[in-house]
């Protein structure tokens, strides 16, 4: 990403289009090290349809389990954040066992079935 070169502390923290890209560019980091932890590492995917739905994470276990994980730079979240792990989790049925929304906010929020926004701190907690 060309426009990330350059950016400083002043720019991550004011420009949506840098700190949106190096947020979930870190978060994505940060999950590939954790799994390398785990004797039966799940696969890390990122998923596109033809129609722009998309999940930033998906990790896939040997035994075919999905987890989705979108990632959003915002101190809030809502419904429309979670379009993606929806189609996902409708596509997938029983396979799908959570989506997470990780997010800058402070609380972790459930928004249906097997969906939660969860903090940044989710991560390490």
């Amino acid at each position: 990403m060309c426009h990330l070169i350059g950016a400083d502390e002043a720019r991550l923290a004011n420009d949506g289009t840098v700190a949106g890209p190096v947020f979930e560019t870190f978060v994505a980091t940060e999950i590939a090290r954790q799994i390398t932890w785990q004797d039966n590492a799940p696969r890390q995917y990122h998923y596109r349809d033809r129609d722009g739905r998309e999940v930033d994470i998906v990790l896939e276990r040997r035994d075919g389990t999905v987890v989705g994980i979108e990632v959003k730079s915002a101190a809030s979240a809502s419904p429309s954040d979670f379009r993606g792990l929806r189609h996902l989790r409708e596509r997938l049925g029983d396979r799908f066992k959570a989506g997470v929304l990780v997010y800058t906010g402070s609380n972790t929020v459930p928004f249906g079935d097997r969906l939660a926004a969860v903090p940044l701190t989710g991560l390490w907690t």
